[in-house]
């Protein structure tokens, strides 16, 4: 992975610099737009200046007048020739720019522990990964576009109108230097409060999408208006930093226009002055009048993206945050591809804790063979789960070492060691695609033939016949479309066609009725073949085929054994055992 800048700026320079020649174009335009809107006042004082000196009715005027006319024609058909070469070469250098922002960060994203996204809101993280690379374009552009050439046409202005008259010089440079210095005042304001509004809009939208998510319990409970006044309270705090946001924004611009009512005046009193002492000309009145307009209609301009670029800058800043968030979990620099080729587990002494002085495993030690097939048993929270989340490396151990084939896989790269392990969800995780890439993500260069066969051994062609649309039929956000039922057997076929060597299923025929379950049972003992294989079971009859029992209770293994061995020690498996209450196991311990 790519490692990326820590601060905003060097984040930016980082992906500009990808597209020197690009932006190195654009830049120089700009520059060339900068030199013509300087120059175009000199040529028309120029103008002023000889027909002012001209008479009435003379011949040829044109002739007379060729150098200023031709001079200003020019200024003007190169500038259209410059500005339309950069609006093309934008046209392609600006969404490069976005994708090339949006795919780093998204990778970046990725890389988070599995933690990381259960604390945070999936919207909140789409809204920033969106947000940034449209904010970056907006600073850069501001940057090129505004500050950059104002900044370079005023220093050409001013030098002209100090080579006509420095007085006028003088005025304009003070008006300048008071305006800015008054905006930069009023910077750490906007920018605090702009960033705290683009927070609190990242805040709402992951509220949004949580209850757009959860919209089918909104119909079970009618719970519509508790959404919208739920929802009440962040858009209220939205509007509420909105309107912070903005009137520090409009406090500026009060004193601004206030300042450039002031310059005007003196501007025009002095030229009224200078033209009636004869020692302003009528071409100098006119270039430092056309002068003036422009340049604070630039630098108004220029004010205005300063407010702007602060609250982009602060939207930029919120969003960056997905980057100064440091990955809980990561590779070790010589991390090698884990390699399997029995599928062996072994956690050597273990210990886990998701809070200090909370160990969920305290120096665990339990070897899984290769090719065992191992149910998992015990109440809720007992740490099932989190111990296939461990072989997963969803989470860092605190001490001792976990190995599969005799490699830590602390010391492999986290991507070769997940793409060795089939896991089946409780609740399958499925794309709003279709149902093909659904099953073909197990395996993506699968050909045709073997997603067709997944789905016929998970019994999922039993379904996809009836619909419209085949295996082409689109499943909805996480699949909502189908059944739990349907969803399960969609991981299963997403499972069997990935046939890695060791697999992981957490209960994986927990929704389907008696009758799909015995249809696939067959699938099932095929996908457990000659693979080492883990069942979290929360309903015991599922474990007839398992080669081994691990009970669990408060973190420990406390039991090992066959189902028939367990049953008869008469101990803690037995009591779950006798327990269960339809086939399934109690929540808790009672």
């Amino acid at each position: 992975m790519t490692v990326l800048p820590k601060t905003l700026y060097a984040f930016i320079l980082h992906f500009l610099k990808r597209q020197g020649g690009s932006f190195g174009f654009i830049i120089l335009t700009m520059a060339f737009w900068a030199i013509n809107e300087a120059l175009y006042p000199y040529f028309v004082k120029v103008l002023v200046n000889q027909v002012e000196s001209l008479h009435p009715g003379i011949e040829s005027p044109f002739h007379a007048l060729s150098f200023p006319l031709l001079s200003l024609a020019l200024c003007w058909f190169l500038m259209e020739i410059s500005m339309r070469s950069q609006g093309i070469v934008a046209l392609y250098a600006w969404p490069e720019f976005r994708k090339n922002i949006r795919e780093s960060v998204f990778v970046y994203t990725q890389g988070h522990a599995h933690s990381y996204f259960a604390n945070h809101f999936a919207g909140s993280l789409a809204n920033k990964i969106s947000e940034l690379p449209r904010a970056c374009e907006q600073i850069v552009d501001t940057f090129i576009m505004s500050f950059f050439a104002t900044a370079l046409a005023f220093c050409i202005s001013l030098a002209v109108v100090f080579q006509v008259n420095v007085i006028f010089g003088i005025i304009l440079i003070s008006w300048v230097a008071v305006f800015i210095g008054l905006t930069l005042l009023y910077l750490t304001k906007v920018n605090t409060t702009a960033e705290i509004h683009a927070e609190s809009i990242s805040t709402l939208n992951g509220r949004i999408v949580d209850s757009l998510g959860g919209m089918l319990a909104v119909r079970l409970f009618s719970r519509f208006r508790y959404e919208l006044q739920y929802l009440g309270q962040y858009q209220q705090d939205e509007i509420r930093k909105s309107k912070k946001a903005s009137w520090a924004i409009e406090e500026l611009n009060i004193f601004r226009g206030a300042l450039s009512f002031l310059f005007m005046i003196v501007m025009f009193a002095a030229l009224v002055y200078g033209w009636n002492h004869q020692w302003v000309s009528l071409g100098d009145f006119s270039l430092i009048t056309i002068t003036a307009f422009n340049l604070m209609g630039l630098i108004w301009h220029c004010a205005y993206n300063i407010t702007h670029i602060v609250k982009e800058i602060g939207v930029a800043q919120a969003a960056f945050s997905l980057l100064n968030s440091a990955h809980s979990i990561q590779d070790h620099p010589q991390a090698k591809p884990l390699k399997v080729t029995r599928g062996e587990i072994l956690f050597d002494h273990v210990t886990f804790h998701y809070k200090r002085n909370s160990n969920i495993f305290e120096n665990s030690t339990v070897k899984i063979e290769a090719g065992q097939k191992v149910g998992l048993v015990g109440f809720s929270g007992s740490g099932k789960t989190t111990f296939a989340n461990l072989i997963l490396r969803f989470y860092d151990i605190h001490g001792g070492q976990i190995f599969i084939d005799g490699q830590d896989i602390a010391s492999v790269t986290q991507e070769s060691l997940r793409e060795q392990i089939a896991m089946i969800p409780q609740d399958p995780v499925l794309f709003h695609r279709t149902l093909f890439e659904n099953i073909r993500y197990g395996c993506l260069d699968a050909p045709e033939e073997k997603v067709f066969e997944a789905a016929r051994k998970a019994n999922c062609d039993e379904f996809i016949q009836h619909l419209d649309s085949g295996f082409q039929t689109m499943v909805g956000e996480r699949g909502i479309k189908l059944s739990g039922g349907q969803r399960q057997r969609i991981a299963i076929a997403r499972a069997i066609l990935k046939d890695a060597p060791i697999l992981i299923m957490d209960e994986a025929t927990s929704a389907l009725d008696s009758v799909t379950e015995r249809l696939i049972q067959d699938g099932l003992r095929e996908l457990l073949k000659n693979r080492t294989s883990l069942l979290i079971a929360h309903r015991l009859s599922t474990l007839k085929d398992m080669d081994r029992i691990l009970v669990f209770h408060k973190g420990q293994i406390i039991e090992d054994g066959t189902v028939h061995g367990l049953l008869r020690k008469k101990g803690h498996f037995a009591q779950l055992w006798h327990m269960q209450s339809g086939g399934f196991l109690p929540e808790a311990e009672v």
